[in-house]
């Protein structure tokens, strides 16, 4: 929620920068921006615990375009997929005509050589993925050396998908002599490390605690056999008009789904590591310009869309990881709309339900469905030493969570990896 009495003139923000921000009707800013951008614009070194939707690009756009133009030298802006790389690009685009900047987004999937064109124009900010970001700098298209403020946006994801190496890479590449701040919707302990190791006595903003689900956001579970998903998913299609979200565990399932929608006559597309970059790119456009009410994605879209009024986000298969839940149903209830986020679970997956609610704090009320038979979780002794929770259902390798065994691609795997993954 945001508060009524606050304003961005009071968080030491440059003239020519309050213009434009007025200029796109921002009025009152979020919590995380009201807290941020005051000690950033100061030169402090931040981190930030919020969740998705609640501004944070602009919580370090505006301190970072600013303190630039005081300084000169480089920003740098490390996301975890390309679609949250494109994202953040549309919103810091718009924060440096007053000041003559320019910007480029470095993401794998694409060609190189735009992106090495681009770099020939020295922007004074790039926005990348991490490997395709190491690859620029392995081929010497591009120098950190004259980076001086560094963020880091959805650290704990870049984790989760396994680029801790090149995370460390980079922080030890660019210059010591640097504003960083880092931003996160969880606080586990690799987060830590980097911040006690990398970051100069930093400032913690935390806007709402680690795997708190969006406020604005209702919440509802059906338990039914495997079987009965595409019929209720047709039901609740019909019952919910507007536009909606619909997470899948993997991509195959993605392309199912969305193909048996399509045939039940909605408009949907899908977005998917399967899918080329300019197919995921207009998929995205899409479903932001209402061509398609319908978006099945896997969780590399869980904080990559930021589509405001979506009106339901569709869990057809529960997420491989606890805090993936919260970051899918806060694709919902964004600028502060109600939002509404329905989860398919089968009575095998008590274990992993449980603790999607032990990290909630809160139980998920369950319903029941008229056209669908309704079923009982199974009975699960969560205590056994045979049942981890976190492997339940783990048959299936998730996209988006990292095979090991394509380390041994390291250089040449970069690109693979990224490409695959997100």
């Amino acid at each position: 929620m945001t508060n009524n009495s606050a304003s961005f003139r009071g968080l030491g923000i440059d003239p020519g920068l309050l213009e434009i921000i007025e200029k796109l009707k921002f009025t009152v800013p979020t919590p995380i921006q009201e807290k941020a951008i005051p000690v950033a614009v100061q030169g402090s070194d931040v981190i930030g615990i919020a969740q998705t939707g609640t501004g944070k690009t602009l919580a370090f756009g505006i301190p970072m375009v600013q303190r630039l133009s005081l300084s000169g030298g480089n920003g740098l802006i490390v996301v975890p997929t390309r679609e949250l790389a494109i994202q953040v690009n549309e919103a810091i685009m718009q924060l440096l005509p007053v000041f003559k900047m320019k910007s480029v987004v470095l993401i794998g999937g694409v060609d190189m050589d735009p992106q090495t064109r681009a770099l020939l124009h020295r922007p004074e900010i790039v926005i990348a993925t991490p490997g395709r970001l190491l690859d620029h700098i392995d081929r010497g298209t591009l120098s950190l050396e004259n980076v001086r403020f560094l963020v880091l946006d959805e650290a704990d994801r870049m984790l989760d998908l396994g680029f801790s190496k090149e995370i460390t890479e980079i922080l030890r590449t660019v210059p010591k002599d640097r504003q960083t701040l880092l931003f996160s919707a969880t606080m586990p302990s690799d987060i830590v490390k980097i911040a006690s190791t990398h970051m100069r006595l930093p400032i913690s903003i935390e806007v709402a605690p680690p795997g708190t689900a969006a406020e604005l956001v209702s919440q509802e579970l059906f338990i039914i056999k495997p079987g009965a998903k595409r019929v209720i998913l047709a039901e609740i299609l019909t019952q919910y008009p507007g536009s909606v979200l619909i997470f899948t565990r993997t991509k195959k399932e993605a392309s199912l789904v969305a193909r048996a929608i399509k045939k039940s006559g909605f408009s949907a597309a899908e977005i998917h590591s399967d899918r080329s970059q300019n197919e995921r790119k207009e998929s995205l456009a899409g479903f932001k310009s209402g061509k398609y009410r319908i978006l099945v994605a896997t969780d590399i879209a869980a904080r990559g869309i930021d589509v405001t009024g979506i009106e339901l986000v569709i869990n057809y298969d529960l997420p491989d990881e606890p805090g993936n839940y919260v970051h899918r149903i806060g694709r919902t209830g964004r600028a502060g709309l109600t939002g509404h986020a329905i989860s398919l679970a089968t009575p095998e997956q008590a274990a992993e339900v449980k603790n999607i609610e032990k990290m909630l704090k809160t139980e998920i009320p369950v319903s029941k469905h008229a056209k669908v038979a309704n079923e009982e979780f199974s009975a699960i002794p969560f205590n056994s030493p045979l049942v981890n929770p976190l492997m339940v259902n783990r048959t299936i390798v998730s996209e988006g969570v990292p095979d090991r065994s394509r380390d041994k691609n390291k250089r040449r795997g970069r690109n693979d990896r990224e490409d695959r993954w997100k």
